[in-house]
């Protein structure tokens, strides 16, 4: 039997005494159609009233009914406006096909009917059995039900808002279901609408799905950590009673209106933390917590100076959340202190509006179309549902959308993620390793276009400078600049976004296919030139590559579709480009040792053998010893026999790594001219080292009277592609002149 909640005021048959439930609804202050929220419940109430029945049967028929209202209950503590609680009255009536989505129009308008139906795409993701899918993407189907999810929240968030309304009643709902049912729609709820929830910023909803999940989910546990706050709660109310009062006295003294509350730490968050920290229940804070509501942000830490002042500061334990928002814009002060009896309790700072925001997510910013729209309610709104754009686009470019929950659960701590901002302030979520001039297409393609330098905080970087978390990023535009090809080279690193490179693309395709031919043509010419490469057979290579002709191809490179780097390595797979397969002489190895040719990187051209004592195997951590007859014997790092080399500090202790399959590697002379400086060396070698490039041999002279170096490298590469990435990073070097690859035969 469906639960009746003791606010509704129903009338005998079920149906709700409309003019006591409206008036609960507009004690909120959310201005509400009168007639049309009751049209709403009539409609509702006709079409799930059962035509032949006992008395109260309608207690189990009318569980949609019941949901409507509890809905629409919830969306109006959001804040959100007419159509959407109508819509919230009347989703389960067309879900359950009792209203057809013409006669939902028709009755409450087009507005109402695309919410709905946005809920009702979002249904799909409902389907998903979440205990054998524990992370989604991993069909088909399911792909296209994220999509689906995400279309319908991108056109507009209040079918969200709805959504996560439908399943906060739905999780309230199975309290007495059968397990399966429980379980199935906690897990659903954990791993799709709580993280949703945590990003839209909702934390009043947030707050109760985590915990009513967690209670089906991990019954033993809840019941554990509620008995434990069971316990201490008398206790607990009274120490909070005593600090706040304390707290409100010197806040009225220094003159700071504020509003100091108690606050109760959710279950769920009190046992993530116990577990995150390896803590026991008496070790969490926060369980004894206090609010400071203040009305500007720097009354906030005009509080936190008198908090640190009255009670001993916990080290490690104060996060400014004001200064650095989290990933979903909350802001507020934290800081755990020792309290009178030497209690520790946390207390959060932050403004009225802060806390609204926290509370309300993106719902603190809504506004009514019947009411004056805030100036800045756009940006607001834009920056809070931002990553929901993003995590579309990525989709689009990487035709995948896999593990969505922990996507749309991470903070500003996720590590492929960066959170940078705009001279304004504005928040904007790139992926990791973007660049200054991914951002400058982030922001406008024509800035992108025009872009000629940057500064991040305050400072005049590079384009290819890799931007961090908390970074202000600034770019600097002139009208005249256009973009360079160097741009598209991936060994420069400039644009790293999909979409800064297909702008990027975009712009040059526009320039003239004459001019491109001849551009790609030419840039082709002297990369082949700076690798001491001749005789390139262009027509395999357009066939290769999938163009017509060479003309084709120098078209493609022109505009950036093919990248030098790709003609490169097609030149290397049809045979234009010699190179020689790593084949070590032919030592005869120690008995019981099995040969390790061409598994094993880092002995050079050596024999390699596998050990006999410890048979290392693929994937084991390895160490190369070096015999007198200048075999090098693989052992496993944790073998007796090479602890003990390792520990004697051996010279013919080496490092060796597993060989991802056979190498392809060729010996090439590189040639550096420069200014000479100190480091030089240092810098090329460096670079060197990174690319995990070998170098066999280095020759360097210094012409005094010119005041420049000459040097002349001999290296091992896997391959062109390999080696016109270093040549570029050495280019770039302060001081080159000039790095490119020369015939051995030939004189620098």
């Amino acid at each position: 039997m469906v639960h009746i909640r003791e606010s509704h005021p129903f009338n005998e048959d079920g149906s709700i005494r409309f003019d006591e439930w409206f008036e609960t609804l507009q004690s909120n202050g959310v201005p509400l159609d009168r007639e049309m929220v009751k049209r709403a419940c009539d409609v509702s109430w006709r079409v799930h009233q059962p035509s032949e029945a006992p008395a109260h049967a309608w207690f189990e028929k009318s569980s949609s009914y019941i949901t409507g209202l509890d809905m629409a209950e919830i969306l109006v503590e959001l804040h959100l406006d007419n159509e959407a609680v109508v819509a919230a009255i009347l989703y389960r009536s067309v879900r359950e096909s009792r209203l057809s989505m013409e006669e939902l129009e028709q009755g409450f308008g087009h507005g109402v009917a695309k919410l709905v139906e946005g809920v009702l795409r979002m249904a799909a993701i409902n389907e998903t059995d979440t205990s054998r899918k524990r992370v989604l993407g991993q069909s088909d189907d399911q792909v296209e039900n994220v999509r689906k999810m995400l279309l319908a929240l991108i056109d507009d968030v209040r079918v969200a808002l709805l959504k996560l309304a439908e399943r906060t009643c739905a999780i309230r709902a199975v309290k007495n279901s059968p397990e399966e049912k429980r379980l199935r729609v906690a897990r659903e709820v954990s791993e799709i609408y709580v993280p949703l929830a945590h990003r839209l910023g909702i934390g009043q909803l947030k707050w109760e799905l985590e915990d009513l999940s967690f209670r089906y989910l991990q019954e033993d546990n809840y019941k554990r950590i509620a008995a434990l706050l069971d316990e201490r709660r008398v206790d607990r109310e009274r120490f909070v009673e005593e600090v706040t009062e304390q707290l409100r006295r010197q806040l009225e003294r220094a003159n700071i209106d504020a509003e100091v509350t108690g606050r109760a730490k959710n279950i769920y968050s009190i046992w993530r933390k116990m577990q995150n920290k390896k803590l026991d229940f008496s070790q969490i804070f926060d369980i004894r917590a206090v609010r400071i509501l203040v009305p500007e942000v720097r009354d906030c830490y005009a509080t936190l100076g008198i908090v640190h002042n009255l009670w001993r500061v916990i080290p490690n334990e104060f996060d400014d959340y004001i200064a650095t928002p989290k990933a979903n814009g909350y802001q507020s002060l934290h800081t755990a202190v020792i309290g009178p009896d030497s209690k520790v309790f946390e207390i959060q700072i932050r403004t009225f509006a802060m806390d609204e925001d926290a509370e309300l997510g993106v719902c603190a910013h809504w506004r009514y179309k019947e009411g004056i729209a805030d100036p800045n309610y756009k940006d607001s709104f834009e920056d809070k549902i931002a990553w929901l754009r993003q995590l579309l686009a990525w989709h689009d470019e990487m035709g995948m959308v896999g593990g969505l929950a922990e996507q749309l659960r991470s903070d500003s701590t996720t590590p492929d993620r960066v959170y940078v901002f705009t001279p304004e302030g504005h928040v904007v979520d790139m992926m990791k390793g973007a660049t200054p001039l991914d951002f400058a297409y982030y922001v406008h393609t024509e800035v992108g276009n025009k872009c000629c330098g940057a500064r991040v905080n305050g400072k005049t970087v590079p384009l290819n400078y890799r931007l961090q978390t908390g970074d202000r990023v600034e770019v600097l535009a002139d009208d005249n600049s256009s973009p360079s090809r160097d741009w598209l080279k991936p060994s420069l690193g400039f644009a790293n976004t999909p979409r800064a490179q297909a702008k990027l693309i975009q712009w040059f395709k526009t320039q003239g296919r004459d001019q491109n031919i001849e551009l790609g043509k030419s840039l082709l010419e002297e990369e082949f030139e700076r690798l001491a490469v001749s005789g390139a057979n262009y027509k395999d290579l357009a066939r290769r590559l999938g163009c017509k002709n060479p003309d084709a191809l120098f078209a493609a490179v022109g505009v950036g579709a093919i990248t030098v780097e790709e003609v490169l390595a097609a030149a290397q797979d049809l045979s234009q480009l010699l190179c020689v397969l790593d084949q070590p002489g032919n030592v005869e190895g120690i008995a019981g040792e099995a040969d390790a040719s061409g598994q094993i990187y880092g002995a050079g051209r050596m024999s390699t053998q596998f050990a006999s004592c410890c048979h290392p195997a693929q994937g084991d951590a390895i160490v190369g010893c070096l015999t007198q007859d200048n075999q090098v014997v693989i052992h496993r790092s944790d073998c007796p026999v090479a602890l003990q080399y390792q520990q004697v500090g051996h010279e013919n202790f080496i490092e060796v790594q597993w060989s991802e399959g056979r190498r392809i590697s060729m010996l090439a002379e590189l040639f550096v001219l420069a200014y000479d400086r100190a480091g030089l060396l240092r810098d090329i070698s460096t670079i060197l080292a990174d690319a995990r490039i070998e170098v066999m041999q280095v020759n360097t002279r210094s012409d005094k009277q010119a005041g420049t170096a000459r040097m002349s490298l001999q290296v091992e590469v896997e391959s062109f592609h390999a080696l016109s990435r270093v040549l570029d990073k050495i280019s770039r070097l302060n001081n080159v002149i000039e790095a490119r690859r020369v015939d051995g035969d030939k004189p620098a």
